[in-house]
């Protein structure tokens, strides 16, 4: 490649920002009232609101580690968003939290989502709330808690419960950052109580649906479930009573039903685009366990056909998929609505491609609360994506389009003057967001 000697470049343009987009996403923040509710944090740090804010733009504008926040003070980035700290001093701030401290974030993004507007579309249909975690891998032997989980990567496990309806994409209502080796439904229900507690202030009145896989098929989450007056559908493991169940459904009763689009089965490696339900009408959970913790329910069964090149295919016809439910849903609908559980893997895939990508310290606490912050950064940009009508797009997509826009700074009289590429692609909807954000 040669070399061109007609270019030369220098940094040294005092008044230009990378992330222009910062300004109106944190101005939405503002208006639901981010700085006040963390203004009551009592973590034992100067200018703790700062260093807060600071972690969130930083997120906002595709940091992945705390060295990545720097990307902050560079140009006039601190004019136009306020002021930022140095991420040798964002390391030290979040080491000096404990699990208390990390529960005030949480406070926060319960109180944000209550206030930045249409987070929860209105509608018919139910809210769906779906709890799943993830191991995030580590390395190295200094990050606590790291330990193998059930992926058999070495990492910590961050538990997520989110809600979604048609009409909009997923917010993430409650977090916890876990060891390794935690049971995936362990203590699930405290916060799954606090997320509906959650959804209860935000859409009041709405029926909810509470999805999550065998992991999670407890008595404790069935029963924060009943306490909230919700609905649930839980993917039951293979239990004997499970598969006596299955074999008593007569083969004139199953119905078969047709994918819209074809779906990836994981274990079998193949792509299903059809297959049958049935269910069995009248259902005992946990069986084993005293009368009164017995749950009378629906056990709706989907079963897929297996390929004759499959090996398993030898063994059996069918592949059967049970889960227990308390809706009042059809059975071919409560099978397509428990299905869309997987949508809380686009949140899990979101995280992973940005604040996620990394735990960033060796001490667990402080990287508690780098997911609790992200958290905030990610319901944050879902609220700026609807505010500039992209209600759908990811994370990624918002931070190419909206929030990584450079701009050049210019004062004139009491204004600053905010210069932005002419004909940007998506100068609609950047202005769209920034009307929304300093509207009254």
């Amino acid at each position: 490649m040669t070399v061109s000697h007609t270019r030369k470049p220098i940094f040294d343009e005092p008044n230009l920002v990378s992330a222009a987009g910062l300004a109106p996403v944190l101005e939405l923040a503002e208006h639901a009232g981010l700085s006040q509710s963390l203004s009551t944090m009592t973590v034992a740090s100067p200018n703790h609101l700062v260093k807060s804010r600071t972690i969130i733009a930083g997120m906002l504008a595709g940091a992945d580690s705390i060295d990545d926040l720097d990307l902050l003070r560079a140009g006039a980035t601190p004019s136009l968003i306020g002021p930022v700290r140095a991420p040798s001093t964002m390391g030290t701030f979040l080491r000096s939290f404990t699990h208390g401290h990390v529960l005030q974030i949480a406070k926060t993004n319960r109180e944000l989502l209550g206030r930045l507007p249409t987070m929860i579309s209105a509608g018919d249909g139910p809210i769906m709330v779906d709890m799943d975690d993830t191991i995030r891998g580590v390395h190295g032997y200094q990050k606590q808690a790291a330990a193998f989980g059930y992926s058999g990567v070495r990492g910590l496990n961050a538990l997520l419960i989110t809600a979604s309806t048609n009409q909009s994409a997923p917010i993430v209502l409650e977090s916890q950052l876990r060891r390794g080796n935690i049971r995936s439904g362990g203590h699930a229900d405290w916060h799954l109580a606090r997320g509906l507690s959650t959804i209860s202030r935000m859409a009041p009145g709405r029926r909810v649906l509470i999805r999550a896989d065998a992991a999670f098929c407890q008595r404790v989450n069935i029963t924060a479930a009943e306490q909230a007056g919700a609905w649930w559908s839980y993917t039951i493991p293979q239990w004997k009573t499970v598969i006596a169940a299955i074999s008593s459904i007569d083969e004139d009763e199953w119905e078969p039903i047709s994918y819209p689009q074809a779906i990836y089965d994981d274990e079998t490696g193949q792509w299903v685009s059809d297959a049958e339900v049935a269910e069995v009408g009248s259902f005992t959970a946990f069986a084993s366990r005293p009368k009164n913790e017995r749950v009378k329910c629906r056990l709706v069964v989907r079963r897929v056909k297996v390929k004759p090149d499959s090996q398993e295919a030898l063994f059996a016809t069918w592949r059967h998929h049970a889960f227990i439910t308390n809706s009042d849903l059809s059975t071919v609908e409560a099978d397509r609505r428990h299905r869309g559980h997987a949508i809380v893997e686009q949140v899990i895939a979101e995280l992973k491609q940005g604040p996620l990508a990394h735990m960033p310290s060796g001490k667990f606490v402080a990287n508690q609360a780098w997911l609790a912050y992200a958290v905030i950064a990610f319901n944050l940009a879902r609220a700026a994506a609807r505010a500039a009508g992209m209600g759908l797009v990811r994370m990624q997509t918002l931070l190419r389009k909206i929030i990584a826009i450079p701009a050049r700074l210019a004062s004139t009289g009491r204004k600053l003057i905010i210069h932005l590429p002419r004909s940007w692609p998506w100068q609609a909807q950047w202005s769209r967001l920034w009307a929304t954000a300093s509207s009254p």
